[in-house]
């Protein structure tokens, strides 16, 4: 039995005459579904405010492989798509997320780009905030103790490639990633 944890991201696009009650549905569903065998977790992330999107991410840990098929072969999650299949564009898009793949997703693009330029991106992202975040922070935390200066640091860079380096090199990077 494979015991390596597995992390799946769902996008479905809603119509806009449903949204209201595909959140509903889709909070209830969450709360059903986390009793099933196996599963680790589950989290939303909605369109942003005034963006104009209706597609909604559902992402999804499971225990190991095995849950994962077993969870998208039940009757509940069989339920749960003919419950939703009116309020929907189309199928779901579903596929596992493996690390760096997550900052690297575009819905448009298909495929991701090959893992060595997710790889030297993220690199070239983590060596220059890696020395930037503790020369900032260290100054005012220098009286902690070293796990609790590690900790600060490590959330620190973690919030910065998260939220400000990452996006920012990827697409600025975007051309280099995807060549047309």
């Amino acid at each position: 039995m494979d015991e390596e944890t597995v992390h799946v991201a769902i996008t479905r696009r809603v119509r806009a005459e449903h949204v209201g009650a595909f959140e509903k549905a889709l909070a209830e569903f969450a709360r059903d579904s986390l009793e099933a065998p196996g599963t680790r977790g589950v989290q939303f992330l909605y369109p942003a405010p005034g963006s104009g999107s209706l597609e909604y991410g559902i992402l999804r840990t499971f225990s190991n492989r095995e849950a994962r098929e077993a969870f998208y072969q039940s009757p509940l999650y069989q339920q749960w798509q003919d419950r939703v299949r009116h309020m929907v564009e189309g199928d779901p898009t579903c596929r596992d997320l493996h690390g760096l793949e997550a900052w690297f997703r575009d819905p448009g693009a298909g495929q991701h780009p090959p893992r060595w330029k997710m790889a030297l991106i993220t690199w070239s992202a983590v060596w220059p905030v890696s020395m930037l975040i503790p020369a900032i922070v260290l100054p005012f935390i220098s009286s902690l103790p070293h796990i609790l200066r590690a900790g600060v640091i490590s959330a620190g860079i973690t919030a910065t490639l998260t939220w400000v380096a990452m996006p920012q090199l990827v697409k600025l990077a975007h051309r280099w990633l995807r060549p047309e």
